[in-house]
């Protein structure tokens, strides 16, 4: 329980945080609110959609996995003729993409897709449970505001992406095909359609005025549209334990271990996934035995007791997968008649599990810039029209994006003393409940994607860190102390934010593509007026 004195401390570290910042979050919300203006206009507008078009394609997808299809079928029930061209559609069976956030099961009730987390045993989320060194503390998230049914939703990825594809391609104007994308067809500049492989091996070619690129995290056709630079801080290891109880029903588990977290959280009524985090590009070779052995000796002394056993049980079955995870900030090549989308856009540490929520959000603004568009077939206008997508998109991509990637680098184990004190603020801070909790889960929920609440939260958490150190008794060693702990946590934080790009996520509105309007030939129609 905490005391009097503890009490006294927390307001005195927390209240620091809060004044250091809140000024110049004022500062920026007033500029931010003046320019406001300028998208209200640009949404405000609405156009009828010709019936007719050139050619018989509107757009073409390339992927249909969560993002393929959701785009897909968004697009479709617009009345847009798609044309989804996807390498295997079989059930995919992957050890990620499994829990969708609140604020991704929002869009995609705006999406018209919430039904497709029925019928395949999905469980929900009601928040999640921190474990460090023996103690645990409960966060939820901040559902007060929202309707009963919406909470996150975990599942088998598979079959959730197979009821976005059914769903997709129930519409009569969506064309899904299996196939295999080998390129791009472009002429003079512009993309006009891909060159694809049947699945009877005949090379085949289709055309749109649009073509979407969302072939995933493996993707080989990124590089003509964007500058990726991929990096792999660690690779998950995934395990499947059945008929395991977790402490905290309806809850995703965080095991602040040594080295990285480690994840627990339904995939059914009866299976739990584990995600293993090992640092570096490599982990011990499942073949020989070796990472059965790690998880044995290293991973299992460090998780909460009811949950050993099932794990030690699932180890010694042996169908250990794993995956690399990837980091891409987005940075596109802006190219007539083509578009980037999904993890082949933009990756982040799916510790958060956030990817999903970021692709629905993405396909949300997307639906709504193509909306008032009479035809796709003005590329050149069409182009700098979309570059508003990567405008728009930023604040809530760029969001969960450092959220994901900041709090994976503090939730790390470290020899640093510094970074151990940031390590054991934010598992307190948490703890304290209110809105020291909720604040923070809004944010990696996706219920609130704001980039400043992000900064003013993750600074609170490291000034609350030098309150407990130099409470009650400061000395120049805990001075010391504090500010490398504030040192850390900057040269966590500010490095994603300049990948992400400072102006398109704190002042988006100041960016020309964000006033951009319809291209004006697709306004006129056909008409000849």
């Amino acid at each position: 329980m905490w005391s009097t004195m503890e009490h006294h401390s927390v307001v005195i570290a927390v209240a620091i945080g809060f004044v250091s910042v809140l000024l110049s979050y004022y500062i920026i919300f007033s500029r931010w609110k003046r320019r406001s203006d300028g998208l209200r206009g640009m949404q405000s507008k609405s156009f009828e959609k010709s019936t007719a078009a050139e050619g018989g394609t509107d757009v073409i997808i390339v992927g249909a996995g969560v993002a393929g299809s959701a785009l897909a079928y968004t697009l479709g029930k617009d009345g847009r003729r798609i044309h989804i061209i996807e390498r295997d559609l079989s059930e995919p069976d992957r050890i990620v993409g499994e829990l969708l956030q609140p604020g991704g099961y929002l869009k995609l009730i705006e999406l018209g897709l919430q039904d497709c987390v029925e019928g395949i045993d999905a469980q929900r989320i009601m928040g999640y449970a921190l474990f460090k060194e023996g103690k645990d503390t409960k966060v939820a998230y901040p559902l007060e505001d929202h309707h009963a049914d919406v909470s996150g939703r975990s599942f088998h990825n598979g079959r959730f992406i197979q009821r976005m594809r059914e769903k997709a391609a129930s519409l009569p104007t969506v064309h899904l095909e299996q196939g295999t994308v080998l390129s791009l067809i472009e002429k003079d500049g512009v993309v006009k359609g891909v060159k694809y492989k049947s699945t009877s091996g005949e090379e085949l070619e289709t055309f749109a005025p649009l073509t979407v690129v969302c072939d995933g995290c493996f993707s080989n056709l990124r590089r003509s549209l964007c500058n990726p630079k991929v990096d792999v801080p660690s690779c998950f290891v995934g395990l499947v334990l059945e008929d395991c109880k977790l402490p905290h029903p309806n809850h995703g588990h965080v095991i602040l271990a040594d080295p990285s977290p480690i994840l627990f959280y339904p995939i059914s009524s009866t299976e739990v996934r584990c995600l293993v985090d090992v640092p570096g590009k490599k982990v011990p070779s499942v073949a020989s035995g070796d990472m059965a052995k790690y998880l044995q000796t290293v991973v299992a002394p460090q998780l909460p007791r009811q949950i050993q056993g099932p794990f030690l049980v699932a180890v010694e079955k042996g169908n250990i997968r794993t995956m690399p995870n990837k980091i891409m900030p987005a940075s596109p090549l802006p190219r007539p008649g083509a578009l980037l989308l999904g993890d082949a856009f933009n990756m982040r540490h799916p510790l958060t599990g956030g990817g999903m929520t970021v692709a629905l959000a993405d396909i949300a603004v997307l639906e709504r810039l193509l909306k008032p568009l009479h035809n796709l077939h003005d590329a050149s206008s069409l182009c700098e029209y979309m570059e508003a997508f990567y405008t728009l998109r930023k604040p809530v991509a760029s969001t969960i994006n450092t959220l994901a990637g900041a709090l994976y680098k503090v939730f790390c184990a470290s020899p640093d003393q510094a970074m151990k004190e940031m390590r054991q603020a934010c598992f307190d801070y948490l703890s304290l409940g209110g809105v020291f909790s909720s604040g923070p889960v809004a944010l990696l929920s996706g219920l609130n994607p704001r980039p400043l609440s992000l900064v003013l939260h993750f600074f609170a958490v490291a000034v609350y860190g030098v309150g407990r150190l130099l409470y009650p008794f400061p000395s120049p060693k805990r001075f010391w102390l504090g500010a490398r702990l504030i040192s850390g946590a900057s040269n966590i934080i500010f490095p994603i934010i300049k990948a992400e790009g400072i102006r398109q996520m704190f002042f988006p509105n100041t960016v020309p593509a964000y006033y951009r309007a319809p291209p004006v030939h697709s306004i006129k129609g056909e008409s000849g007026s």
